[in-house]
C-alpha cells in the first residue's frame, strides 16, 4: 500500500521560511519523479515544483528562486524549503509520486502567510 505522508506546514509571517517534508512508504521511491502541489481557496491546484527519478527539477515562475525541491531516495523523502513565503503562497501543500500513468497523492499541509 502506497502511502506518503507530508508534514511542516504551518502559520508563518511574510518574509518566512518553512520546510515541508513528505515521507513515503509501498514504492520503490528511487523509481518515481516526485511533486508538490498545492491548491489555495477556490483556485486549481497547481504544480509548484517537481523533481524527475534522475535529480532534475522545475519550479514554477512564481516560487523560482524562493522555493528548492530536494529528495533523499535512501530515506525515501522528498522536501521543499519554502523561503521568502508570501501571503499569495498561502494554501495546502501537496506531495505527489508518479511515473507514466502511476500516480499517487498525499493528504495535504496547510501553509498560511499572513502577519
Amino acid at each position: 500500500q502506497v502511502q506518503l505522508v507530508e508534514s511542516g506546514g504551518g502559520l508563518v509571517q511574510p518574509g518566512g521560511s518553512l520546510r515541508l517534508s513528505c515521507a513515503a512508504s509501498g514504492i520503490i521511491f528511487s523509481g518515481y519523479h516526485m511533486g508538490w502541489y498545492r491548491q489555495a481557496p477556490g483556485k486549481q491546484r497547481e504544480s509548484v515544483a517537481s523533481i524527475t527519478r534522475g535529480g532534475s527539477t522545475y519550479y514554477v515562475d512564481s516560487v523560482k528562486g524562493r522555493f528548492t525541491i530536494s529528495r533523499d531516495n535512501a530515506k525515501k523523502m522528498v522536501y521543499l524549503q519554502m523561503n521568502s513565503l508570501k501571503p499569495e503562497d498561502t494554501a495546502v501543500y501537496y506531495c505527489k509520486c508518479y511515473y507514466f500513468s502511476e500516480n499517487y497523492w498525499g493528504q495535504g499541509t496547510q501553509v498560511t502567510v499572513s502577519s
